[in-house]
């Protein structure tokens, strides 16, 4: 499928324009002083359905025919994507179906159903997919989180805007869960400041793209992290070609780590953002341990789907304070 290029990318912009918020790249003097270098936070969680996934459902939904718009679309999720997919769809006029496992966060739920979707919960991630995979037989089409040319494109315009509004900047990190988001601001920060080095950050217990990396190709992987948006069971052999060609390591965070960044973000960056844009923090001082001095970082800030109950029972488990 190769690497998705620049002219993709901005071909994407360009169509969801309309659709989807420029969100804010800002410097972060908080985040600044907790890290000791300087940082510039693109707010992705400021974005339509609170999360990046935006982008990627609303190119798949607006390049439909209008047969697969009137037959309706399915998509499978731990929670962002199915919001997305879910709200996209209803502001578009096209009928969702939205899979998730029982572990979704029940926010995740309620905002899908409320925007006119009709969510399907199974047992787990696996029995989601398969569930997913039987709709698409019968007919809907599939908006799938990461293994699409147009989506991972779409999701690269994330990176097209820090190109465009951040100062210069030498590291970038980026959170994976099936690696769409990384995949396409990888390929366009490639594009557009090629000096740049890109850092993917996992939890443990949702190492696909690490996993994956090891093994030479996608595999499936045991899930166990609480992180659940960044808990995909593999990635895709479009993610992973882009990984493993233009980013410089995955790193893997503990969830009490991601925990952790969450809280820091909050008190020092001054924004809610989950445990998947939480684990960039501790990556970040991995990263700047290794590259030394003069390294200016710009961290993508995902999403910000997650309730202060969640956070505050999981702070607790973790005996964060």
């Amino acid at each position: 499928m190769g690497i998705a290029d620049i002219e993709a990318i901005e071909t994407a912009a360009e169509r969801i324009a309309g659709y989807v918020v420029r969100t804010p790249t800002v410097p972060s003097p908080g985040l600044t002083g907790l890290l000791g270098a300087p940082v510039t936070a693109k707010l992705e969680l400021l974005q339509r359905t609170g999360s990046f996934k935006a982008r990627g459902a609303t190119a798949k939904l607006l390049s439909l025919s209008e047969a697969d718009r009137a037959a309706g679309v399915v998509a499978v999720s731990g929670g962002n994507h199915g919001i997305a997919v879910a709200v996209m769809a209803g502001a578009l006029d096209v009928k969702a179906t939205v899979v998730m496992p029982r572990s979704a966060p029940a926010r995740a739920v309620r905002i899908a159903e409320g925007a006119g979707a009709t969510v399907r919960l199974t047992d787990d991630m696996d029995g989601a997919f398969a569930l997913m995979s039987r709709l698409q037989a019968e007919g809907l089409t599939l908006v799938h989180p990461y293994d699409d040319p147009l989506v991972v494109a779409a999701q690269g315009t994330v990176g097209l805007e820090l190109t465009d509004d951040a100062d210069e900047l030498t590291d970038v990190l980026v959170s994976i869960g099936g690696g769409g988001l990384i995949a396409g601001v990888a390929a366009a920060l490639r594009a557009r400041r090629p000096g740049v080095r890109i850092w993917g950050v996992e939890t443990e217990g949702a190492q696909a793209m690490s996993q994956a990396l090891a093994a030479g190709g996608p595999v499936p992987v045991a899930l166990s992290s609480i992180v659940s948006t960044l808990s995909a069971p593999s990635v895709c052999r479009l993610t992973y070609d882009h990984v493993s060609a233009l980013v410089t390591e995955v790193l893997v965070v503990s969830d009490a780590e991601a925990v952790q960044g969450t809280l820091d973000l909050a008190e020092h960056a001054k924004v809610w953002a989950e445990p998947a844009a939480g684990c960039l923090l501790p990556a970040a001082r991995r990263v700047l341990e290794r590259v030394g001095d003069g390294a200016r970082l710009g961290l993508v800030i995902c999403g910000g789907n997650v309730t202060t109950w969640d956070v505050m029972s999981w702070a607790d488990r973790f005996g964060l304070r």
